[in-house]
């Protein structure tokens, strides 16, 4: 398709699984694949470093944390809702997307306790 963008963010698996970091749509929509924070203790600590991943990517496409319309938490324990909970607050209270969290038997490392998705929107002017 003519005018999507692919954005690479040099993370191992991307060639070894064969995908982008993010996709920019040319209509103005960017999705972001799920991000982690392998060596990251604590799952607050995850959350906004899994986040800090996904806003560098909407960085490269133009696009910033006021643009995000819908997030997608994954968490590996129940537990956890209330800490990812709060760091989704500190980065979105103003933003306000629509957000979804969701447990999961578990990722790839089993170190990582959360993954999160972006979706995010700004308008194209012609």
């Amino acid at each position: 398709m003519s005018g999507i963008r692919r954005i690479s963010s040099g993370g191992a698996y991307e060639d070894v699984i064969g995908y982008s970091r993010a996709v920019a749509l040319p209509n103005g929509l960017v999705l972001v694949s799920g991000c982690t924070a392998a060596g990251v203790d604590g799952p607050y600590d995850q959350t906004m470093t899994a986040f800090g991943v996904a806003f560098k990517a909407l960085a490269e496409a133009g696009l910033g944390p006021e643009h995000v319309v819908r997030t997608r938490m994954y968490l590996t324990h129940a537990r956890d809702v209330d800490e990812v909970g709060r760091a989704h607050k500190s980065l979105f209270d103003a933003v306000r997307p629509a957000a979804s969290m969701i447990i999961v038997n578990g990722f790839v490392d089993p170190t990582m306790v959360v993954e999160v998705e972006v979706e995010a929107f700004k308008e194209v002017t012609r």
